[in-house]
């Protein structure tokens, strides 16, 4: 089939076109701008509640989860802490909390499933639940997953805030980003995740459950925005 010079020079309009919209709809303003960076250091509470800090025990971290680190990871993340905690009845709860000043397509938060899979772990029983923090306040949505290894069986819970969303699954995470993408900005994001090793699947996320309500409430509430979003 011949081309005529006129579908050409409409094809080449098209394309410039396009163009220039995707280049007008860029999201330029990041919403990480518009307010102080939170210092994890400071807003993640050492102490609360019956719970107290155990030194010796760290978390592995997201950039040291995969056998082949993302060479993106260390811009995913600009801050991260990674603690142990114990309730002084022996049991312990690790917790990881990761910030990353920019979402879009090519920096995005990991998923745990991912990262433990990634580093030998059998991921399985994935389900989505909701932890009740507060009264009369709507239940946080979570994920939660057993991740096991040789004799390592850890069951966690995570949750995944884009903007002022949780969004924990693929999709959700998208259409957040476009959200935010139509509005021109560009959505930080945190990754929490708790865990617990050395204990039965429903005693640990139990233990998890008290301890996510316990963190948030040490949190105090000018810093709450930063764990759970905003409607």
């Amino acid at each position: 089939m011949k081309i005529s010079r006129i579908q050409v020079i409409l094809a080449s309009i098209a394309l410039l076109g396009s163009a220039a919209l995707a280049e007008l709809l860029q999201p330029r303003q990041l919403m990480a701008r518009t307010a102080a960076s939170p210092s994890l250091e400071s807003i993640v509470p050492r102490q609360f509640g019956t719970w107290t800090l155990v030194p010796e025990i760290s978390p592995v971290k997201p950039t040291e989860e995969s056998a082949e680190p993302d060479l993106l990871s260390a811009r995913n993340y600009s801050q991260e802490v990674a603690r142990g905690y114990t309730d002084g009845h022996g049991n312990i709860v690790m917790l990881m909390v990761a910030y990353g000043p920019v979402q879009n397509y090519r920096l995005k938060a990991h998923r745990p499933e991912i990262c433990y899979t990634a580093n030998g772990f059998r991921v399985f029983d994935k389900t989505d639940t909701a932890v009740s923090y507060k009264d009369g306040s709507a239940p946080i949505k979570t994920m939660r997953l057993i991740a096991e290894r040789e004799s390592r069986f850890e069951p966690l819970t995570y949750w995944m805030r884009v903007g002022n969303d949780i969004s924990n699954t693929v999709v959700e995470h998208q259409l957040s980003r476009l959200k935010y993408g139509l509005r021109g900005m560009i959505p930080d994001g945190a990754l929490i995740r708790v865990s617990t090793i050395g204990l039965p699947r429903e005693a640990s996320f139990k233990l998890q459950d008290q301890f996510i309500k316990d963190l948030l409430a040490a949190v105090p509430s000018k810093e709450l925005k930063f764990f759970i979003g905003a409607s």
